[in-house]
């Protein structure tokens, strides 16, 4: 979504490094480039102008001035006023304290308030809640069935009483009224009534949209607010949506009122303006994002966070939050017994590492999070996940007994495997040997080898041998027979306990004694001077 800001700001940020000192026509410059910048991602001007002006006046004082790196310093300044025209803090759902907790959702047509809802739910039932979705959108034309499609792929329950528009064309856009399908009013009101006797702890209201704001939209969306008096109003709008988002934020904070606005599409390709516009200019926190059609594609907005994925700066936590949602801590807890106890890493292994990644989402997502992946966008692209499912399918080809015994699979259980997971065998060949090159890479980890170019893990051994002390080369017997003789005297007397005879000093052998005298380390000569 903010790719192309992304890029702008990261290359006019990169022009500032390794000034010790930032002039004036620095300053303009960079501040030129970040309005060109905003209004290229179809910000809002009036939040371009405060925003810009806001930086202005911080990156000419002696914030900027005095600090050891301006350029960092700018960069700093930046973030923080980006985290302010995001809204600043996170805000979280106001749950009731009396259950039911009512959330109405508003919007226009099309953009994402179903799908939303689903998303809401299954997070919500996560948590410990027990969710009901509420169809009160009567006249889209299947409404009511495709958000009972989303609340069984979400597992959460749908109080559905009227079918509404089920005739494939649009009552308000045919000239009837609004109530003709049902009237949504009584719909809300009965399904709060409802979740009530059933001991539901959240209701979800899905409400009807237009394909443009209008009177009877606005009228309809606020005799429900009134009927069920929310604690939450999320107002649902697409993220593509452009310069327009402003204009109809705006229409439905004085036509409904909301508490609260989600992002849907954040995944899009659009230029993401929207994100920096509407917390601004309504005065409302984002709450929530949107970032794919799966219903666990849903992340709770932290406007530090993404100020930081805009300045190319990576979003690590939410990774990390979304790393132990998929994972299973049970697996976990094994996958570390195994690493320290330096055990063989398995397909097994593989294949459970694989479904948690899955249920992370997106691969790409996951790798634009890590910081600097920005500048390289185009080989995120170009990242095929498909081939993810070509190396599942040829593990799901092996037999148990292979797929813990990897270094059995000889030709015929390749050829096999390759035929069943429709793949060359050459493409099973060198999975083996990346799965093989992996194990050693895991096991000298374990080791405290480290990898290449790094230390050893702490408290696993060190990255390098132990120093062991030098030892002596002993010295061959000599080809003089006197002093082979005396050699063997000589041992033959440090066998004994005795040291060499003559020895002044007190350089006799024994274990409070100097070490012996050696004759063969003598200058050549003094054997005659030896004691016989």
């Amino acid at each position: 979504m903010f790719t192309s800001l992304s890029d702008r700001l990261t290359g006019t940020f990169a022009n500032l490094r390794g000034k010790g000192r930032l002039s004036e026509s620095d300053v303009n410059k960079t501040i030129r480039d970040i309005r060109m910048a905003l209004i290229d991602a179809d910000v809002a001007l009036p939040v371009v102008k405060e925003f810009t002006s806001a930086v202005r006046e911080r990156a000419t004082g002696a914030e900027v001035s005095g600090a050891l790196n301006p350029a960092q310093q700018v960069i700093k300044i930046v973030n923080e006023e980006l985290v302010g025209i995001l809204g600043g803090n996170t805000r979280e759902l106001t749950l009731a304290k009396r259950p039911p907790t009512v959330i109405m959702l508003a919007g226009l047509q099309g953009s994402g308030k179903t799908t939303f809802a689903g998303k809401l739910g299954a997070r919500l039932k996560e948590q410990g809640h027990t969710p009901i979705l509420v169809a009160a959108d009567l006249q889209r034309p299947n409404a009511v069935t495709q958000l009972e499609v989303v609340a069984e792929r979400a597992g959460v329950s749908v109080f559905a009483p009227e079918r509404g528009n089920i005739g494939g064309h649009d009552a308000g856009a045919a000239g009837e009224g609004t109530r003709s399908f049902g009237d949504p009013v009584s719909v809300a009101r009965e399904g709060i009534a409802h979740a009530q006797s059933r001991q539901h702890d959240v209701v979800i209201v899905d409400t009807a949209g237009r394909l443009a704001v209008d009177a009877d939209l606005m009228q309809q969306a606020a005799d429900i607010r009134t009927a069920i008096s929310p604690d939450e109003v999320l107002f649902v709008i697409d993220a593509m949506i452009g310069q327009a988002a402003v204009e109809t934020a705006q229409a439905f904070q004085q036509g409904v009122g909301f508490t609260g606005v989600v992002l849907s599409k954040l995944d899009g390709d659009a230029r993401g303006g929207a994100a920096l516009s509407v917390a601004r200019t309504t005065g409302r926190p984002i709450m929530f994002a949107s970032t794919g059609e799966g219903v666990r594609d849903l992340e709770v907005f932290h406007p530090d966070r993404m100020a930081s994925r805009i300045l190319d700066m990576g979003d690590v936590l939410t990774l990390i939050e979304q790393a132990e949602r998929a994972f299973d801590a049970g697996q976990a807890e094994e996958m570390q017994r195994k690493f320290l106890a330096a055990e063989d890493f398995t397909f097994d292994d593989f294949l459970q590492q694989m479904a948690a990644l899955k249920k992370m989402g997106s691969l790409k997502s996951m790798l634009k999070m890590m910081p600097g992946m920005g500048q390289m966008a185009a080989q995120l692209d170009n990242l095929d996940e498909r081939e993810f499912d070509r190396v599942e399918a040829m593990v799901r080809s092996m037999t148990p007994f292979e797929r813990n015994h990897p270094k059995q699979i000889n030709g015929s259980r390749r050829a096999r495997i390759a035929r069943g997971s429709g793949v060359q065998v050459s493409e099973v060949n060198q999975l083996l040997e990346r799965f093989g090159e992996a194990q050693k890479m895991m096991k000298q980890l374990a080791r405290g080898g480290g990898m290449p170019g790094m230390p050893g893990l702490p408290g696993m051994g060190g990255g390098k041998k132990a120093r062991q002390p030098k030892q002596v080369k002993k010295k061959g017997k000599s080809g003089n027979p006197a002093k082979r003789a005396e050699q063997e005297r000589a041992a033959a007397d440090r066998a004994a306990g005795k040291g060499p005879a003559g020895s002044a000093f007190g350089a006799g052998g024994g274990p409070q004694g100097a070490p012996d005298l050696d004759p063969s380390q003598l200058p050549k000569g003094f054997e005659k001077f030896l004691g016989q």
